[in-house]
């Protein structure tokens, strides 16, 4: 089977509860960050500032995780940090446990706050800060 090659085709892959959150995330996405490209990237549906990514989210066994390359960083609270690097992640296992007010601030954090990600293999794996 084929991995999708679009963020539509990713949420038909779904099944109807995981679509719900899917679904509820990327409007909240797209509405607060109309300006970024969005894509299927690693095979998560995954939003780009020049080239930068932001955040996306990804189907995980028992839920779904949005991440943030950053979110680390954020003055807002409320995310857990997830790796070596800058990123940190929410997860949701139910669309009612969306705070869509609360993930519009960490999308505009997003928006302010960014490690270049973009360039990570030119830099060695040093992350260097934007803006």
């Amino acid at each position: 089977m084929s991995k999708p090659s679009t963020i539509d085709a990713f949420h038909a892959t779904l099944a109807p509860e995981d679509r719900a959150i899917a679904d509820a995330l990327r409007a909240t996405i797209s509405a607060t960050l109309p300006e970024a490209e969005a894509k299927i990237w690693h095979a998560h549906p995954v939003w780009f500032l020049g080239g930068n990514p932001i955040t996306g989210y990804s189907k995980l066994k028992s839920c779904f995780r949005l991440f943030f390359w950053s979110g680390q960083s954020f003055p807002t609270p409320g995310l857990t940090p997830s790796g070596t690097f800058k990123a940190a992640e929410k997860r949701y296992t139910d669309a009612d446990q969306i705070d869509h007010d609360l993930m519009a601030k960490w999308l505009s954090d997003a928006r302010e706050i960014q490690w270049d990600y973009k360039n990570i293999y030119k830099t060695k794996g040093r992350l260097d800060r934007l803006k």
